[in-house]
């Protein structure tokens, strides 16, 4: 028999000294920024627990708040809102120890009276995906551009749906800046990719971005984008929705310039794009 998962609480107690998200250094600029979020959050609901393994080793996290405080762009007031889980230790993966955070969330919603427990999943990176949600009883009630999903397990039979926030296309329209990036504490890998790309677009291209701190679950939930808590626009157009890195923001630069360079060469030469239609 496997022996069962330890999970334990992230509080006022431990806050400072408990592991996250698989960050080993204690002074990584964006774990001392998470658990300033953290202690903030904790205050409004916030519930963290760090998954131990029968070594007495962390190898996953789950983080969920009520649905008012959720960083996603998302109305879910009533519901419990799952923001991440992970168990980033492959050795332990397949024993049902996710599951295990999973209906820990779910007990702390009941007890709490909730309306159920909701989370957002994609088949991209940053979010886990559908699979585990539907095998603990969720069902999928909204989705969102490009692949984003939203679940939900309700323990009030009655209760309204939680639904993704519209308006993604008005508030991206908004931010008309050569390059804006989109960033919070929310996630301690942000602080690392957004300083790293804010440096490359200064040095490579020549660019200051608009960098958008996002301070508040309200910011977040009117960000441009379903994840909300980190993006990179260009002109009104999302380039990222999710965490990237350096090489990854290089490539997509390359390919905005190559494009912009043919659209260009169309104008001048008095050519009709391809994907142009004539108006009759």
């Amino acid at each position: 028999m496997l022996p069962h998962p330890i999970l334990i609480d992230i509080d006022s107690t431990n806050v400072d000294s408990a592991p996250c998200c698989g960050i080993n250094d204690p002074a990584h600029p964006g774990l001392l920024e998470k658990r300033r979020w953290l202690k903030a959050h904790l205050k409004l609901g916030l519930r963290a627990k760090i998954l131990v393994d029968d070594d007495g080793k962390p190898c996953g996290y789950i983080e969920y708040l009520p649905g008012e405080y959720a960083w996603r762009r998302v109305d879910a007031s009533g519901y419990m809102f799952i923001h991440c889980i992970w168990n980033h230790s492959r050795r332990n993966r397949g024993k049902g120890w996710a599951s295990a955070m999973v209906k820990a969330c779910v007990s702390d919603a009941r007890v709490a009276g909730m309306s159920g427990v909701a989370v957002m999943t994609r088949k991209g990176p940053w979010l886990a995906g559908s699979a585990l949600f539907a095998a603990n009883g969720f069902r999928r009630v909204d989705i969102a551009p490009p692949d984003y999903e939203l679940w939900a397990v309700k323990l009030k039979a009655h209760a309204p749906n939680p639904t993704f926030r519209d308006g993604f296309d008005a508030k991206t329209t908004r931010l008309s800046d050569e390059l804006t990036i989109v960033r919070s504490a929310q996630c301690p890998y942000i602080a690392k990719f957004a300083a790293e790309i804010s440096q490359s677009a200064q040095q490579k291209y020549g660019i200051a971005p608009q960098v958008l701190n996002l301070r508040s679950a309200r910011d977040a939930q009117n960000a441009p984008t379903p994840y909300a808590v980190f993006s990179i626009l260009s002109r009104g157009s999302v380039l990222a929705d999710h965490q990237i890195s350096r090489i990854r923001f290089h490539n997509i630069m390359r390919s905005e310039i190559t494009e912009s360079r043919r659209s260009s060469m169309v104008l001048v030469h008095g050519l009709r794009h391809p994907s142009l239609k004539t108006e009759n």
